[in-house]
């Protein structure tokens, strides 16, 4: 349960549910729908391939997984920071391509920050019976920031942007603890 706890937040689901009813506005419910099943796709796609190739990309590069963890928690630290502003800085307002790609799965939903969690624990999870525990609470964060998605409009109809806004902020701030914890077990393993 804590797992997926975990993955549910770094993928800031009430951030991208603001984004994706800002860029789908103008679309009908059944497009909206369509958009909503194709980011969950590239979502869990881009997850796993970070998730399961981990150990490798650490051993290829010649990085300890605590320097990584002490990098990655800063860049979630900063994106906390921005989702608790108001901001998110580095997306793309392109309309060329596929919006449930570019800019909804990456880097909206699966940015800097939640790569390198995702590395991070990937990396951690060593034993099978673990891995696929984890592989599953990752696929059901994917489907519930799918689930939220599918049902925005009537949750906007509901909390209002205001509410959604208030979502997101909190968000950031679970995210920033998730971060300093990072930092922090990187320091402290990396001192001893």
């Amino acid at each position: 349960m804590t797992v997926w706890i975990k993955f549910f937040f770094i993928l800031t689901p009430f951030f991208v549910m603001s984004y994706f009813l800002a860029i789908t506005k103008k679309m009908s419910p059944s497009e909206k729908t369509r958009l909503a099943i194709r980011v969950a796709g590239a979502v869990i796609l881009v997850c796993f391939v970070i998730y399961f190739f981990g150990n490798f990309i650490f051993s290829v590069f010649g990085i300890t997984i605590d320097a990584f963890r002490i990098g990655s928690g800063a860049i979630l630290f900063l994106s906390a920071v921005d989702l608790v502003r108001g901001t998110r800085n580095g997306q793309s307002n392109d309309d060329e391509g596929d919006i449930a790609v570019v800019p909804l799965a990456i880097p909206v939903t699966v940015g800097p920050g939640t790569t390198g969690v995702l590395l991070v624990m990937g990396a951690e999870t060593t034993d099978i019976h673990t891995r696929l525990i984890s592989y599953g609470a990752l696929l059901f964060a994917v489907l519930c920031v799918m689930i939220l998605l599918l049902i925005a409009t009537p949750i906007e109809k509901i909390v209002g942007r205001r509410g959604l806004s208030i979502l997101s902020k909190l968000t950031g701030l679970i995210l920033s603890a998730i971060a300093a914890q990072m930092i922090f077990t990187g320091m402290q393993n990396f001192l001893k």
